[in-house]
């Protein structure tokens, strides 16, 4: 028997109607009633919903289980009427029973006789109250998933396996634009309008995996607006694992994105020390490629207010140009007047606004209508540029959407790149160039002067170094202060680069010192080029209601036959310029060998007098000084020798500057100091009476601080008294206006030991400063004594000076005697103190001793006679 025909298949008992109306009885609530709407029987499972007994609602009226408002209304009369007309009615219905309500799915029947009089109404019903509440609250739970959908910023689209859209929320339709009932595409579509069929069918197959589908990608709106979005489809199967709805979300990261977007090959670009045009082009271009059909530009605002073209990839070059140097107004098209505002400025007819009508001959030809420009500000407000967006007449919606998020992340790029640039030329500027004058500092100048150098040695041609030094210009600083100072080294800067040839080069060495690097240019050429920087530098200046000419001493080494490189030129001109300043303020002078000779001796001697102090080979001459009137020894005064081993016996007058030159005049002085007070200690030790010693001191000696307590220290140690020293200073002390020197000095004169102003008569001998200075005496310079005999100007102007000293109060001393005559007219004239090597040379102690010995013996004679 095959089961394929359905005319053999086995027979089925029938199941008797008895059992049939058992089951039906078993699943139905079922009730009779009358045509009028009267109760008359119900079997068990009716009772059981109502939740009452036969006997107490046998007899009543259907309107006693509905509720009143629909028990007492035309629709329940017009109900039983259309059932005594025979109709079957079906449907929904909420009746009453003891727990309040309950829903029924009931059937009404109606059965007539055989005349077709209805006769009995049954009625069928299952309760439904359970699924029905169950609906309820899902369609309630929908309804919130609704509300919070609407209420979510992410757009959010269900589509059926078809692709369409079957439900959009509000943050749909407030994003994209459409509403449910204007979507007519299927959500790839919408989603990937300008993709290929191959990517949407890609799209479904990724679905129809049944895994999350993501991606991001710009939409555009009913609007045409551009939303930079991340998008994600899932899939929703029914409880069959059938595929039934597609929930996709699309979140606006349009600010992310672009941020990201622009700021990862910018931030690259910067990494790789790309130069600043090639970084602000990136920016142009990234920002032409999320809103296409639109050009960028980006200028520079100068410290003048000017713009300057850094960046339009896709504008013309000449139109770019054109708009260097422009000065920013409040109508200078859309850059320049954002420029001025610092506002962001939106120009959407360039044709007509009053703005463009310089610049809009230039660029309505390139098809542009629209530009709108922003500033872009540096970490201080002030505005360093513009960004600027040109539109054609029908992108500029397009940009709506995407200016604001697009101007901001832009600008802070541009703004940042611009800062790193300026920071990257104030380090330059601080690392190569002079911060005050702006000059070239050693560095740079020595770099370029080697370029030039090696372009001279290939050419066979000459080129000049110069050094040049401000004559008195520590008196600027003194007498006028040191802004004035600064201000007359940027005028002096100034006036070099106004008397240079194009091709020359000016550096500030350090101080008051500027370098001049002069190629193709020789001897002759040099002095023309240094007459008119001479010229310039004469011209008066007014700084601090004073006018100044300045003067200054150079020095001038040629290329190549002074030297081959940078340095070994420097040198040596800075050595000619020391000659210059020797010669005389305001003179030049070439270097020569002999200058070299002389620099090498000088070397030579600086490095032997520091081995001398080093190795205790100098030593300690005294000159007595005598009462006139007495012959009696007055004091010595102490007086430093050097007898090199190889070089024999180096004067002072050699020496003691060149001590005072390489710095070493501190440590020769401390060294004098401690040998005489060390020699005095010594001599009253073993009876010889020498009443006082002097020494000389510098006036850089007077510029440490730590000299007063030296001197004190130096005294106790040898047992002597503040009387037993005298201190001898020159008069170029009264012109040192280092603050503290007075200090010294006074601290000096404090501990009581004596000062006196040594060659008094040569130099500034200023009445005012000698009666402020807290000296004990003078000592009268040699000069006036070798004239004595035989000029009477020279006994007048000493015997000025001895009154002097006397109206002061101050011992007087000549020096410098050799003949009895000279001694006679200072006796006369009533000098009382006088030394000279009529009375003794210096001497070396133990002689000294000697001549102290016969000296006493020679004056025991003279009294015995």
């Amino acid at each position: 028997m095959s089961t394929n025909n359905i005319n053999e298949l086995p027979d089925i008992p029938a199941v008797p109607a008895y059992l049939r109306l058992a089951g039906l009885e078993q699943a139905l609530a079922i009730a009779e009633f009358s045509p009028d709407g009267v109760l008359q029987w119900a079997n068990a499972h009716y009772w059981a919903l109502l939740g009452d007994a036969d006997t107490e609602v046998i007899g009543s009226h259907h309107r006693s289980f509905c509720y009143p408002a629909l028990a007492g209304s035309d629709g329940e009369d017009a109900f039983w009427a259309r059932l005594r007309n025979g109709e079957v009615c079906s449907g929904q219905v909420e009746r009453i029973d003891h727990a309040g309500n309950r829903w029924l799915e009931a059937t009404y029947i109606p059965v007539p006789d055989e005349q077709g009089t209805v006769m009995h109404i049954f009625k069928m019903a299952i309760d439904i109250s359970a699924r029905l509440q169950a609906e309820r609250e899902h369609q309630e739970s929908l309804h919130r998933l609704s509300l919070a959908a609407d209420a979510s910023d992410t757009a959010i689209a269900i589509s059926d396996p078809q692709g369409n859209i079957v439900y959009v929320n509000r943050g749909f339709s407030r994003m994209l634009g459409w509403h449910l009932d204007e979507i007519n595409r299927p959500i790839s579509e919408l989603l990937m309008p300008d993709a290929e069929h191959a990517a949407q069918y890609a799209y479904y197959a990724g679905l129809d995996t049944g895994e999350s589908t993501a991606w991001e990608d710009i939409v555009v709106g009913q609007d045409q607006q551009r939303y930079w979005v991340k998008i994600v489809s899932n899939l929703v199967t029914s409880t069959e694992g059938c595929w039934q709805y597609t929930v996709t979300t699309l979140t606006d990261i349009t600010q992310v994105k672009l941020y990201a977007a622009l700021q990862q090959p910018t931030l690259d670009a910067m990494v790789q020390e790309l130069p600043l045009a090639e970084i602000l082009e990136i920016i142009c271009l990234e920002a032409e490629r999320i809103v296409p059909d639109m050009a960028t530009s980006i200028l520079e605002v100068d410290a003048a207010g000017k713009l300057h073209p850094l960046a339009a990839p896709s504008l013309p070059y000449a139109y770019s140009k054109s708009l260097d140097g422009v000065e920013v107004g409040p109508m200078v098209g859309s850059c320049g007047s954002a420029a001025w505002l610092n506002e962001t400025v939106k120009v959407n007819d360039i044709k007509t606004d009053t703005r463009w009508s310089p610049f809009c001959h230039m660029v309505w030809p390139l098809g542009y209508t629209a530009c709108w420009s922003t500033p872009i500000c540096n970490s201080h407000g002030m505005v360093v540029g513009t960004f600027a967006f040109y539109f054609h007449e029908n992108n500029r919606p397009v940009a709506e959407r995407f200016h604001p998020l697009l101007v901001d992340a832009c600008t802070a790029l541009c703004a940042l790149a611009l800062e790193r640039e300026h920071s990257r030329q104030r380090i330059r500027q601080l690392a190569f160039y002079d911060e005050l004058t702006g000059l070239p500092n050693r560095n740079l100048l020595y770099a370029k002067a080697e370029q030039a150098l090696a372009a001279m040695a290939r050419n066979e041609q000459a080129l000049a170094v110069l050094v040049m030094d401000m004559d008195h210009f520590k008196k600027v600083n003194d007498s006028l202060g040191r802004s004035a100072g600064d201000e007359l080294l940027c005028r002096v800067a100034a006036k070099l680069k106004q008397g240079m040839r194009a091709m020359d080069m000016a550096g500030r060495l350090s101080g008051n010192a500027f370098v001049l690097v002069l190629p193709q240019c020789d001897a002759a050429q040099v002095q023309h080029i240094l007459a008119r920087i001479r010229t310039l530098l004469m011209e008066p200046v007014l700084l601090a209601r004073s006018s100044l000419s300045v003067s200054a001493s150079v020095g001038i080494a040629m290329f190549p036959e002074d030297g081959r490189d940078v340095g070994t030129l420097l040198h040596r001109a800075e050595m000619a310029m020391y000659q210059a300043k020797k010669a005389g303020r305001g003179q030049s002078r070439f270097f020569s060998n002999e200058i070299n000779v002389r620099a090498q001796e000088r070397l030579m001697f600086e490095n032997a007098l520091r081995d001398a102090l080093q190795h205790n080979q100098l030593h300690l001459h005294y000159q007595p000084q005598m009462g006139l009137s007495t012959g009696d020894l007055h004091g010595v005064e102490a007086l430093a020798r050097w007898n090199h081993p190889a070089m024999g016996e180096i004067p002072p007058a050699r020496f003691i500057p060149l001590a005072e030159e390489c710095g070493l005049i501190n440590e020769l002085s401390r060294w004098v100091l401690h040998e005489a007070c060390r020699q005095l200690a010594s001599w009253r030790a073993t009876g010889v009476p020498i009443p006082c010693i002097a020494v000389n001191l510098s006036v850089s000696n007077f510029q440490d601080v730590h000299l007063p307590s030296l001197i004190a220290h130096v005294l106790e140690s040898n047992g002597l008294l503040p009387k037993d020293l005298i201190v001898e200073l020159t008069e170029s002390m009264l012109l040192d206006n280092t603050p503290g020197v007075m200090q010294v000095i006074e601290a000096i004169d404090a501990l009581g030991v004596r000062l006196s102003l040594d060659d008094f008569g040569t130099g500034y001998s200023s009445l005012s400063y000698l009666r402020r200075l807290p000296v004990s005496g003078l000592k009268l310079d040699r000069s006036f004594v070798v004239d004595l005999e035989h000029d009477e100007a020279a006994q007048a102007l000493s015997s000025a000076i001895l009154e002097i000293g006397r109206s002061l109060h101050l011992h007087v001393v000549a020096e410098g005697v050799e003949t009895p005559a000279q001694h006679h007219i200072l006796l006369e004239l009533g000098y009382p103190v006088a030394q000279g090597y009529l009375y003794s040379p210096p001497l070396p102690a133990d002689q000294l001793t000697s001549w102290v010995q016969s000296s006493k013996e020679a004056i025991r004679d003279k009294h015995k006679t």
